[in-house]
C-alpha cells in the first residue's frame, strides 16, 4: 500500500502542492491504463504535458527537475535508458537549458529540442511503445512530459 501525507506550513507550499498533484496525476494515469488497457495483441499510447500557469508553479518545476539532474549527476541534459529499443534525442542551442529524458520499458522514442535560453523539460516515459517529442523553441519556457505506453 501506498500512502502519501502532506502537510503545508510555509511560504513553499506551492512547489509541495504541485508535486503532490503531479504524483497524484501519474498514480491515477496508471491506475487508468492498466483498466482501460485493451486486449494484449492491441497496443497504443497516451502522453499528457504539464505547463506551469504562472510564475511561481515554472519556479517550483524548475526545480524539481534541477533536483532530479543532481540526483542523476547531470549539469544541461541527461536521458537515461532501462529496457530494450528505447531511442532518445537531446539538442540545445543557447544557454541555461535542462532536459531530462527517462524510458522505462521497451520500444520508446523520445526527442526533446531546446532551442532559446532557460527553457527546462523533463520526458519520462513508462510500458512499451510510447512516441514524444517537444520542441522548446522560446526563452524560459517549462514543462514535464510523461508518456505510457501498451
Amino acid at each position: 500500500m501506498l500512502m502519501v501525507i502532506v502537510t503545508t506550513t510555509t511560504r513553499k507550499d506551492t512547489t509541495m502542492k504541485l508535486f503532490t498533484h503531479l504524483f497524484a496525476a501519474s498514480l491515477a494515469l496508471t491506475f487508468l491504463a492498466g483498466t482501460l488497457a485493451p486486449p494484449a495483441e492491441a497496443g497504443g499510447s497516451v502522453a499528457i504535458t504539464v505547463k506551469p500557469k504562472n510564475k511561481k508553479e515554472a519556479r517550483a518545476m524548475r526545480m524539481g527537475l534541477g533536483v532530479f539532474a543532481l540526483v542523476k549527476g547531470a549539469q544541461n541534459g541527461h536521458i537515461s535508458q532501462h529496457g530494450i529499443g528505447n531511442i532518445a534525442g537531446l539538442a540545445q542551442g543557447g544557454s541555461g537549458n535542462l532536459g531530462m529524458i527517462v524510458q522505462e520499458g521497451n520500444d520508446h522514442s523520445a526527442t526533446l529540442n531546446q532551442q532559446g535560453n532557460n527553457n527546462a523539460h523533463g520526458i519520462f516515459q513508462f510500458g512499451k511503445g510510447s512516441d514524444v517529442n517537444v520542441d522548446q523553441l522560446g526563452d524560459g519556457e517549462t514543462g514535464m512530459t510523461v508518456g505510457f505506453g501498451w
